[in-house]
């Protein structure tokens, strides 16, 4: 019941249906009120300057649409790179060093489930979670980064930086903000970013299959696909179409008795996940595991020489 609740939900934000699209403007007046206090913060911000490059990667819409393939694609292009990261969650609170140049000092728990991605994916770079990204960034020059990786930092107004946001291959049909539909600002904040990358325009998504670290090509007949992450129904376009799918709300910390449910429900099927998921799946006995391998193919890498512009305007 509540995962159907959860995909209800992202059907209201993002693709509402008649019914959803009578309560999305009920809500209309509070989404007035939301996008005033949206733009009375943009317009108080006082800017500061951290005196190193500081890239925000984010979106304007709710969850996931590929911030972290995009990060680690990007992060890989640079040496002495931090990537700072609020960790979603996480059962911890506060600032911790979650890898430091590649030497990871937290589990799971502490640094929630993307960073703990970004330390497996990234082996030279130091990954922080914080609340307070100020407080991540001071931390971050303490430890000697150089180039500052911001996940989901368009929000914040006060910290000069590099603004990158991604857009959807599948424009959502429901362009209201919050709470009426999925936007987080209007969408005109696309001309406030210094580069805008479109999913199926300026880069594509590259899916590989693994299982015990080797690359398979053919994937068995009975197929489960489990996942806790945003907008999970994307996944369907890369797998077969027989596939039953067992989705939870995005960043879901899975429990003995989600796993113990799922493996008497669908016992005779082995069952696939995403790399984010897999390191919160890791502790438990699964077994015939598959992994759906994420990653980004920039079209035209001219559109990211900005980036090496922008860059090199600090004397690293």
């Amino acid at each position: 019941m509540k995962q159907k609740i959860f995909l209800w939900v992202e059907d209201y934000l993002f693709f509402p249906n008649i019914f959803q699209q009578f309560i999305s403007f009920l809500f209309l007046p509070f989404t007035f009120i939301y996008m005033l206090i949206i733009a009375l913060k943009r317009a108080n911000a006082k800017v500061v300057d951290f005196g190193l490059p500081i890239i925000s990667i984010g979106n304007i819409i709710v969850g996931g649409s590929g911030k972290t393939p995009l990060t680690i694609y990007l992060a890989r292009r640079y040496s002495n790179v931090c990537v700072i990261l609020r960790g979603f969650g996480r059962d911890s609170k506060g600032l911790y060093v979650v890898s430091n140049k590649g030497k990871i000092l937290e589990d799971v728990k502490v640094s929630g489930d993307e960073a703990m991605l970004l330390s497996n994916s990234l082996p030279n770079a130091t990954i922080i979670v914080s609340e307070d990204r100020k407080k991540a960034i001071l931390k971050a020059k303490e430890l000697g980064s150089q180039i500052i990786f911001l996940d989901d930092g368009f929000s914040k107004y006060d910290i000069r930086k590099f603004d990158i946001l991604i857009r959807p291959n599948k424009e959502p049909s429901n362009l209201f903000c919050l709470p009426s539909g999925g936007y987080r600002e209007p969408k005109m904040a696309y001309s406030y970013a210094d580069l805008v990358l479109k999913e199926g325009k300026d880069f594509k998504r590259i899916v590989s299959f693994s299982k015990d670290g080797k690359y398979i090509d053919i994937l068995p007949s009975k197929l489960l696909l489990l996942t806790a992450i945003s907008k999970p129904k994307r996944l369907l376009t890369f797998l077969p179409e027989n596939i039953k799918m067992e989705a939870f709300e995005d960043h879901h910390t899975f429990s003995k008795d989600d796993i113990n449910r799922i493996k008497a429900y669908y016992k005779d099927y082995s069952i696939i996940t995403t790399e984010k998921d897999y390191v919160k799946l890791q502790k438990f006995d699964l077994k015939d595991v598959y992994l759906m391998n994420l990653e980004l193919q920039i079209e035209d890498e001219n559109k990211i020489i900005k980036i090496d512009d922008y860059i090199k305007n600090y004397d690293l």
